[in-house]
């Protein structure tokens, strides 16, 4: 197959990209603060299918059949099951008073000498436990302007170490849809990514706290309402059994059942009704991701059959000079990552669009799946929390009154992510004598 033909294979994905980050410049322009979420990604892509349908067709590719082949793919359908139990175990937790549990644990026990470095951990723990940043964003950010203005504090200031907090655990959580995402487009298991992500994260989470400790002066904080504290435990458990390795359907399934028991105990006017309102309540809120999901892996499949995939991989090797080093993969899957998501403003976008060059440059390179999937994962995230435009600063922005441009200079744990991140890369390493190969089993 010629370079021509191979690079028109993925024009496709180029003319999403230009439909999606096009739309939300013009909404903006328009004055639409939320311009980036007018056009929904899943309708962004039908011309993009269209396109990239007539391309398999006119080379007698089977179209449809490569089509419906991508959708159906086990990987592509494990990973909408897992949007849809995800969504459901955070809307029942949410529901029984497991969210504000979390947020009280955190807040009430702060002293004032670590006032933002614990609003961070804070953030940084209901990330980790619900698995997505907007949902901890808007639980946190109204009771840290709060703390704010009683402490004196630049609002700009605390509200940047709650979205850095919700990015540092929305980047490990287990049941985070960029996780979930990134994890299965590059084969790895779940733990692994964890375990391979964390060292990463970890240094650039405490450095962010010591900057923070110093930024502001100590100042009394009066405590929330109360709520027990006992509620957390549905994230405990789902944490504790993903790190344990069980299937993550599994441990979803369990998440489930024990917060809808803990509602049934605990809250008189919950029951059956109103766990199963609740369950299908998470599976609408996963609707738009989950279309998403098979709609890109029928675009994939177009994509590869056509010889885009083959094509961008020969690219990259060339532009690396034929250099097939681990770092020279790692940079470009960073760059790929990083580079989509500025266009999508959507990390879980960025990631399911790039997800199988990922994965192709990983195999070409010796990457393992988990560090695949770490590096995708990472890349798509820091310009997430960075972005103006981005949903996670808009939301912040709105709720706390101010602006996402100044914002987004004070989200510090996204830049010192990239910093980490960027040194792990290219931080020198022996090669393991029993390194994970890059067909590695989900």
């Amino acid at each position: 197959m010629d370079e021509r033909s191979g690079a028109l294979a993925l024009t496709p994905l180029l003319l999403f990209l230009v439909l999606f980050f096009g739309a939300g410049l013009y909404f903006t322009g328009q004055g639409d603060a939320m311009g980036f979420y007018q056009l929904r990604a899943p309708v962004a892509i039908l011309p993009a299918l269209a396109l990239a349908a007539l391309i398999a067709w006119r080379r007698r590719l089977g179209a449809l059949d490569t089509l419906l082949r991508g959708m159906g793919d086990p990987g592509i359908v494990l990973m909408c099951l897992i949007f849809l139990l995800a969504g459901a175990f955070a809307q029942v937790s949410r529901a029984i008073g497991a969210v504000d549990a979390v947020v009280a644990l955190g807040v009430n026990t702060l002293p004032p000498a670590l006032l933002l470095p614990g609003l961070f951990a804070v953030a940084g723990a209901v990330s980790l436990a619900i698995g997505t940043s907007m949902g901890t964003i808007a639980a946190v950010v109204p009771i840290a302007a709060g703390v704010a203005d009683a402490a004196g504090l630049d609002r700009v200031l605390v509200v940047g170490a709650v979205v850095g907090g919700a990015m540092f655990g929305d980047n490990l959580s287990v049941i985070s849809d960029t996780t979930i995402a990134a994890t299965r487009t590059q084969g790895a298991q779940m733990r692994d990514k964890f375990r391979e992500n964390f060292r990463i994260a970890l240094p650039a989470a405490l450095a962010t706290m010591v900057l923070l400790g110093v930024a502001g002066e100590p100042a009394p904080v009066e405590s929330t309402e109360s709520t027990p504290a006992w509620l957390a435990l549905p994230y405990l458990l789902v944490l504790g059994l993903a790190l344990a390795g069980l299937d993550v359907l599994l441990v979803l399934s369990v998440g489930i059942v024990v917060a809808g028991a803990f509602g049934f105990v605990l809250a008189p006017a919950y029951g059956p009704a109103g766990l199963v309102a609740d369950i299908w309540a998470g599976f609408e809120g996963m609707t738009e991701i989950l279309l998403l999901s098979l709609l890109v892996g029928g675009l994939g499949a177009l994509m590869k059959v056509a010889g885009g995939l083959d094509w961008l991989s020969r690219m990259i090797a060339r532009f690396a000079r034929g250099h097939r080093g681990r770092r020279t993969g790692e940079f470009s899957i960073a760059a790929l990552a990083g580079t989509a998501d500025v266009f999508t403003a959507n990390n879980t976008v960025a990631i399911l669009v790039g997800g199988s060059v990922a994965r192709d440059i990983a195999q070409r390179h010796g990457i393992s799946p988990r560090r695949a999937a770490s590096v995708l994962d990472i890349f798509a995230c820091v310009p997430q929390g960075l972005l103006p435009y981005g949903a996670q600063l808009l939301l912040a922005a709105s709720l706390a009154s101010v602006s996402p441009f100044a914002l987004a200079g004070s989200v510090w744990y996204c830049w010192l992510l990239a910093l980490a991140a960027i040194v792990f890369i290219a931080w020198p390493r022996a090669p393991r004598a029993t390194a994970a190969p890059a067909t590695d089993p989900p």
